[in-house]
């Protein structure tokens, strides 16, 4: 069973928009959602067609397919208008034979890894950036960001299929692959 994988939509309705197409089109279990989904947060430009509403609404549509953590931008006010939790700072996921540690990356990354068994995978957003690097006994995956993707990167999601992590752009097109051994 597929998971998709996204974070940092920061009140794009466009991307919103485009996520859920995606969404629809890979058919996953599930759909993690790694933070700052409403706001665009003061250090970052407007993404395209900024609509808190909109993106929430489109969100809304899905709600019981959604597993979501808080990211830095998120709070209190963005659960009055979510239908899904969003307030938790971590969730621990068992995903068919992974163990994945779910954040957004302002508290746990990969610079600051939090207590995690052998073997878990540590996802996380925050920084805009698509990587994937192995650090022996745990492993850091980042999806990038949907809207606002930062140091050349493209707008992108993840899926997570058996123990492959695919990323795609927007659109859908496979662009890079890593695998969990």
């Amino acid at each position: 069973m597929k998971l998709m994988i996204a974070s940092d939509l920061h009140g794009s309705a466009y991307y919103a928009q485009k996520l859920l197409k995606a969404y629809h089109a890979e058919q996953p279990g599930k759909l993690l959602l790694l933070g700052d989904l409403l706001y665009h947060g003061p250090r970052n430009a407007l993404p395209r067609d900024y609509d808190c509403m909109a993106a929430a609404g489109a969100l809304n549509g899905i709600k019981d397919h959604i597993l979501a953590v808080r990211g830095n931008c998120d709070c209190e006010v963005d659960q009055m208008v979510l239908f899904f939790p969003l307030l938790a700072d971590y969730a621990l996921v068992e995903w068919e034979s992974l163990t994945l540690y779910a954040t957004h990356g302002h508290l746990w990354n990969e610079e600051c890894p939090p207590p995690m068994a052998e073997g878990t995978v540590l996802l996380n957003g925050h920084f805009h950036l698509p990587a994937a690097r192995n650090h022996g006994s745990w492993h850091y995956i980042n999806p990038g960001s949907t809207s606002i993707p930062k140091g050349g990167s493209t707008g992108s999601y993840l899926i997570l299929e058996g123990r492959v992590f695919t990323w795609k752009d927007m659109d859908g097109q496979a662009y890079q692959t890593y695998r969990v051994e």
